[in-house]
């Protein structure tokens, strides 16, 4: 999978923090915006036409660029403990980090395979402790920062041999630290340790239950119940973890 077959995606990502809080990465070219909707209120659509019983429109901010605080195709969106919004910039290849009234506060990345550069990152996670963790698409590794950008490790797989990934494009972490990747080519998740060891994987390319066509978000709830998004087979599938019974 090349950068260009996702540049042809109407790529969305969300996260919700406390208070009802949405978050929305609208990764179109001709919008280039994050979105910010409370969970109670009226509607308000983006072009003010209609009104309805449900979410209201909140805040809004960026704009078509590469400065500070504007986006070119923003794929991920994520809100850490203290409510603190990342934002992974994709064709920007970048991470920025904002208020959560949309106030610039520093961004890291550019263009490039080194420690700390991106070429079309996708997924964006926070563990309880504030570390970033990013899905770098077509370097085809995850990388893990510290909360203002300083690389702590990452782990690259491009391959698709067991436990290895070709296409990572979403990345979600667990309550333990657990870390999920979707893997868009190989149509399988991976879970890892918060330092890139390999946990478990599952999944294969199909459309029967467990089966994939091309997975793009994932994420994990407060019980540990994993959501992907299985994209090709217009679904979410859902999965937990299961304990053996030794006995």
């Amino acid at each position: 999978m090349q950068q260009q077959r996702l540049r042809g995606l109407t790529m969305i990502s969300f996260a919700i923090i406390g208070g009802g809080i949405v978050f929305i990465a609208l990764g179109i070219i001709a919008l280039n915006l994050a979105a910010k909707l409370s969970e109670s209120g009226v509607l308000d659509r983006l072009d003010n036409q209609t009104s309805r019983s449900g979410p209201v429109f909140v805040n809004a901010w960026g704009s078509k660029g590469s400065d500070e605080g504007q986006f070119l195709e923003p794929a991920g969106v994520v809100v850490d403990s203290s409510g603190n919004v990342y934002v992974s910039d994709f064709s920007n290849n970048r991470i920025q980090k904002f208020t959560g009234n949309g106030t610039f506060i520093s961004k890291w990345g550019s263009s490039g395979s080194g420690e700390g550069q991106f070429n079309g990152p996708t997924g964006v996670a926070v563990d309880s402790s504030g570390n970033v963790f990013v899905a770098d698409m077509t370097d085809y590794r995850i990388q893990k920062f510290t909360s203002n950008g300083t690389l702590i490790t990452k782990w690259e797989n491009p391959e698709s041999r067991t436990g290895e990934f070709y296409g990572a494009v979403g990345v979600a972490v667990d309550s333990s630290g657990n870390v999920y990747v979707s893997d868009f080519v190989n149509n399988r998740i991976h879970e890892y340790t918060d330092n890139g060891t390999l946990i478990t994987w599952w999944g294969s390319s199909g459309s029967g239950e467990g089966q994939f066509n091309r997975p793009e978000n994932v994420a994990v709830d407060s019980s540990g119940n994993v959501y992907v998004g299985d994209t090709g087979n217009n679904r979410i599938q859902v999965f937990r973890h299961v304990i053996p019974d030794n006995n």
